[in-house]
Order: structure tokens, then C-alpha cells, then sequence
């Protein structure tokens, strides 16, 4: 292979063009700034996954605590549902044990008008059945009676009416 016919081959000129390419590119440093800037890049996809780990562990440390605080709430719901449901029990059996106590004094107060009331009919019935007997005693005294003596006794039967109706 002579100097003429090596010109005349292209796999010539392109391994002349790559060893001068190669070389243009090791004495500008070339793969030393793409080393840098693919290290740089793989640095921030590293940081870029550590942040997204992180926000991750994040988000699930605040869905833990948001399901305790559910819970906590749901649990604290029920105890108030259940205290509401006794304290309205115990307000129903206060308000019956009330209306039981009212309906007794209301039952009370009648009985007593009524007792009032029948010692009042009886004391009417007692003063016109004096009255009546004292009419009657006086209607048969005036017919068998003498006329002086009959007005002293009726005055008298009158004085001791009052003593003897209390």
C-alpha cells in the first residue's frame, strides 16, 4: 500500500478525520464537561428523588395523622352522641317524675276543695236543719204553748243555737 493509493481510500480520511476529531476534543476537554454536566444532572435527579421521597414520607405522615385525628374525632363524636342520649333520658325522667309531682299537688288541691267544700254542705245542711227544727219546735211550741211562755223559750233555743252548731 503506497502513500497515493492510501489518499485515494475513504476509511482513510474518515479515521484521519476521527483521530483529528477525537483529539480536537480531548484537548478542549470535552469529555470532562460532559462528564461534569451528566454528574450534574444525575446530582440533581438524585436530589430531585430525594425531595420527592421525602414529600412522600411527608404526605404519608400527615395522612396517618389526619386518619388518628378521624378517629379521634369520630370516637369523640359517639362518646357526645351517647352523653346527649343519656342526658335526654335523664330529662325525660325528670320531666315525668315533674309532671307526676304536678298532677299529685293538682289531685291534692281538688281533694281538698272538695273535703272544704263538703264541710261547707254539711255545715249548710246543719245550720238549715236547725233552722228548720227551730221552726218546727217554734210552730209547735206556739200552738201548745202558753203565749208568755213560749217567747222566752224561743228567745233562749235562739242564744244557744250558735253553741250548739260549733
Amino acid at each position: 500500500m503506497d502513500f497515493a493509493s492510501l489518499i485515494a481510500d475513504p476509511a482513510f480520511w474518515v479515521a484521519l478525520a476521527f483521530v483529528i476529531f477525537t483529539g480536537l476534543l480531548i484537548w478542549k476537554k470535552i469529555p470532562s464537561k460532559v462528564a461534569k454536566t451528566l454528574d450534574e444532572r444525575a446530582d440533581k435527579i438524585r436530589a430531585q428523588l430525594e425531595e420527592a421521597r421525602a414529600l412522600k414520607e411527608e404526605a404519608q405522615s400527615l395522612l396517618a395523622q389526619y386518619q388518628r385525628k378521624h378517629r379521634d374525632a369520630r370516637k369523640e363524636a359517639e362518646a357526645m352522641m351517647k352523653l346527649a342520649l343519656e342526658e335526654a333520658d335523664l330529662f325525660a325522667k325528670e320531666a315525668e317524675k315533674n309532671l307526676e309531682a304536678s298532677f299529685a299537688r293538682q289531685l291534692k288541691a281538688t281533694e281538698d276543695k272538695i273535703s272544704q267544700a263538703e264541710l261547707e254542705a254539711v255545715k249548710k245542711v246543719r245550720i238549715a236543719a236547725a233552722e228548720a227544727a227551730v221552726n218546727a219546735a217554734s210552730a209547735v211550741l206556739k200552738t201548745q204553748l202558753k203565749a208568755g211562755k213560749h217567747d222566752k223559750l224561743v228567745d233562749e233555743a235562739i242564744k244557744d243555737l250558735d253553741k250548739r252548731l260549733n
